[in-house]
């Protein structure tokens, strides 16, 4: 990879970060040791008898050795079940068969192509960043649909395939919290918030869209954050691209039509769903409710739905520009895109192990419990209160995946504490949101940091982990400071954070 010179102290310091992450073993070997890491680590704080109250139950965490006879037996048992059911390892298989045949074809290729034709340049990378924060509502797609279009987008720009990698990556969930649509992450805290709060109040009710005022608002502030981190780190960092050069020869004639019916049955297929999704009696929606959003069938098949949205153009592009003739044609190019995942998954075999070793030991859990306490122990209220609450949800991030999971350890101490401080329950979640989204990115508690290298490694076979961190490393500490500061303003001038949402309890 061929990159300009990196000047200036915060490029030297991005330089060292990747220069030591690169210098990790092989990621497969990296989760292999985090696993004894793991283990090693349950023997001697259950040798120590760590334990910790969980404020959601009232029970009583204790460290769970797993180097002994009984957690040998969990590990072996385990083993197979961990794999097949990590979340997103169907979902990637199954949205590859459709992103694989819509790039095999060269659907994807052509339509690329024809949007940096007729749009203003200016303009696509702002949009990549626009449809990962808003496409944060559909959940775990976007961070594994949207990187790698990103990065084939932006290479036709004449940028480093990277850049569109880590912009839309940061994008869906460094402003994970962010959106001007409501969803289902609305739901999942307030689950959590309610109750807690009914441990002060007993006749609290909160509602979804109670953060609405702050995550919309947020939406388009770290659209501009994040596309100010894009154009003044991110690229002028990884400068050039040394790969197969981007074909700036104008389309053909077959090639733009077969563009045009590929579009015209993207959009028939579109239609098709938007008839069993718009009526109020839909049977996408929930049929309780009504909802789209709040567990409907639309938003449980929301992967499936996309990879058809990805097959279906890519399978009629292929047809009219001839690029699939025989069904052998179409057998070898999703044979070839599914070939590509060979080293996630095995990859994924063992971040399973990794992730499941953790939660079993309950050290995720109580190093998040320890934490809030020393929080807690701080007494300090204000602008102070609101840092240190969105740092330690940012740190806990580092060490728990799930944000409910996180928020049922987090939100019967918080919670409470903060209204008998005067806050509504409704900033107390909002502050939760924020912390729980700006270190995302760079955590590798989430699962897509292994498939998110996957990608990099199909333009650099020599990326690794440390290239990765690095640029993505300008995002989490642009976005901590940046919002952080939009909140500290926010909390300042008094604005309700959404409907029934105020900063400050009602007298």
């Amino acid at each position: 990879m061929e990159t300009k010179e990196r000047k200036g102290l915060f490029n030297r310091f991005l330089n060292v970060v990747e220069a030591l992450g690169n210098k990790l073993p092989d990621p497969i070997v990296l989760f292999i040791i985090l696993m004894f890491t793991i283990l090693l680590g349950s023997l001697i704080a259950s040798l120590f008898h760590l334990e910790a109250e969980n404020p959601a139950t009232g029970e009583t965490i204790e460290a769970v050795n797993l180097l002994n006879g009984e957690g040998l037996v969990q590990m072996l048992t385990g083993a197979i079940t961990n794999f097949s059911e990590f979340p997103p390892l169907g979902m990637v298989l199954v949205v590859m068969i459709g992103i694989g045949l819509a790039e095999k074809s060269g659907y994807f290729e052509v339509a690329m192509r024809r949007v940096i034709e007729i749009s203003p340049a200016r303009l696509i990378i702002p949009a990549i960043i626009l449809i990962g924060i808003i496409g944060n509502v559909a959940g775990d797609a976007g961070p594994v649909v949207l990187p790698p279009l990103a990065a084939m987008v932006v290479m036709r720009l004449g940028h480093h395939p990277f850049v569109g990698l880590v912009a839309a990556y940061a994008a869906c969930l460094g402003a994970f919290s962010a959106n001007i649509l409501p969803g289902m992450a609305d739901a999942l805290a307030l689950g959590f918030t309610e109750p807690a709060a009914q441990l002060i109040n007993p006749d609290y009710s909160g509602n979804i869209l109670m953060n609405y005022y702050f995550i919309a608002a947020s939406t388009f502030f770290l659209l501009i954050v994040v596309y100010f981190v894009t154009t003044r780190i991110t690229i002028p960092r990884l400068g050039t691209y040394d790969g197969p050069e981007a074909n700036h020869e104008p389309l053909e004639r077959k090639q733009i039509v077969a563009l045009r019916w590929a579009n015209i049955a993207a959009l028939l297929t579109a239609v098709f769903f938007l008839v069993f999704l718009i009526p109020e009696n839909g049977i996408l929606r929930n049929q309780e409710t009504g909802s789209i959003i709040q567990e409907s069938p639309f938003m449980d098949s929301i992967v499936f739905i996309i990879t058809i949205l990805f097959f279906v153009p890519g399978l009629v592009y292929g047809l009219v520009s001839k690029t699939i003739t025989s069904s052998q044609d179409f057998g070898k190019m999703l044979g070839d895109s599914m070939a590509t995942m060979g080293s996630y998954i095995v990859l994924v075999f063992f971040a399973a192990q990794m992730l499941a070793f953790f939660n079993w030991s309950n050290l995720g859990p109580l190093i998040a419990i320890k934490g809030a306490d020393l929080l807690q122990a701080l007494n300090i209220s204000g602008i102070p209160l609101v840092i240190g609450f969105i740092l330690l949800a940012g740190l806990v991030n580092m060490l728990i995946g799930s944000a409910s999971a996180k928020w049922a350890i987090l939100a019967p101490v918080f919670v409470p504490m903060f209204m008998l401080l005067g806050y509504d329950p409704a900033f107390t979640q909002m502050l939760y949101r924020v912390g729980d989204s700006f270190s995302n990115p760079i955590t590798p508690m989430l699962p897509y940091l292994p498939l998110l290298l996957a990608f990099a490694q199909r333009f650099d076979k020599n990326a690794g982990l440390g290239t990765l961190i690095s640029a993505l490393l300008p995002y989490t500490i642009i976005l901590f400071f940046t919002w952080t500061v939009f909140t500290i303003i926010w909390f300042l001038l008094g604005f309700p954070v959404g409907p029934g949402g105020p900063i400050q309890l009602p007298e």
